[in-house]
């Protein structure tokens, strides 16, 4: 019998899917709308999902997958690592809109964006444990008591010195955790308009992300001395915290859209 390779990033991804359904389908149903649906939505947004964060992923760092330097079969290789959160979050809401969009279903598109953002998040949370698995995207060099040992293969050129580095990865994990658990248990956020728990988990997130990314020293593009995922979060902060201010001050006069429950 042969033996078995376990792909821990992978798993990590299983993991955090497993967890965005369940936690998704409870809040689902909490808000009004029918258990399946989920199931039938996920049949299509978590592979879309996947492949947009393996996109970005790709098309952020070309120079691993095309050129001399490159090899285009790396890219199918989703077990390795490297999915870029910006372009699954984006294919996948986008794959949940036209599913709403095509055939109604017991709650409107934003009410389910809503009841279902907690879950992604959480899901965020478990999938960035599958970078300490592969020994990747860390941070600059800490003693600090909760600092990451990083073998001497694995670590940056220049920083070969270096034993330990900032978990950013764990930072990441139990930021995309404390989000979560805002929007579930903080009474004010169950009262924000349809569609606002999303902004609000963007919003949070791309803040966290701005000083967690300033930290990493893995390899990465650069416009105007900052890594390009500096600009991403910061546009996507900006974006979201203006459209989340305009719609509660919009629309602060008119009923509630939704209750949804923790």
């Amino acid at each position: 019998m042969g033996a078995v390779t376990i792909h821990y990033y992978a798993l990590c991804i299983l993991i955090a899917i497993v967890a965005a359904i369940w936690i998704g389908k409870i809040r689902y149903v909490r808000a009004g709308g029918i258990g399946n649906e989920i199931y039938d939505l996920a049949i299509y947004v978590v592979p879309l999902g996947i492949l947009g964060g393996r996109i970005y992923h790709v098309i952020t760092t070309p120079e691993l997958y095309f050129g001399a330097q490159g090899n285009f079969l790396d890219a199918f290789k989703i077990w390795q690592g490297g999915m870029g959160i910006w372009g699954a979050v984006s294919l996948g809401v986008a794959t949940a809109f036209l599913y709403f969009k095509i055939k109604p279903r017991s709650l409107t598109f934003l009410l389910a964006l809503d009841a279902l953002t907690p879950g992604i998040v959480f899901a965020q949370g478990i999938g960035r444990w599958g970078n300490w698995f592969n020994g990747e995207l860390f941070g600059k060099p800490t003693t600090l008591p909760w600092a990451l040992k990083i073998p001497i293969g694995n670590r940056p050129t220049g920083f070969e010195n270096f034993a330990t580095f900032h978990p950013t990865f764990l930072y990441e994990s139990i930021w995309c955790f404390l989000i979560a658990s805002l929007i579930i248990f903080f009474p004010s956020v169950k009262k924000l308009k349809a569609g606002s728990q999303f902004l609000l988990y963007i919003f949070l997130y791309c803040c966290g992300r701005l000083w967690i990314e300033s930290l990493r020293i893995d390899s990465a593009h650069h416009i105007f001395g900052l890594r390009l995922n500096i600009w991403v979060a910061g546009i996507c902060a900006v974006t979201s915290g203006g459209w989340l201010y305009t719609k509660q001050k919009h629309e602060v006069n008119k009923p509630a859209d939704s209750q949804i429950p923790g």
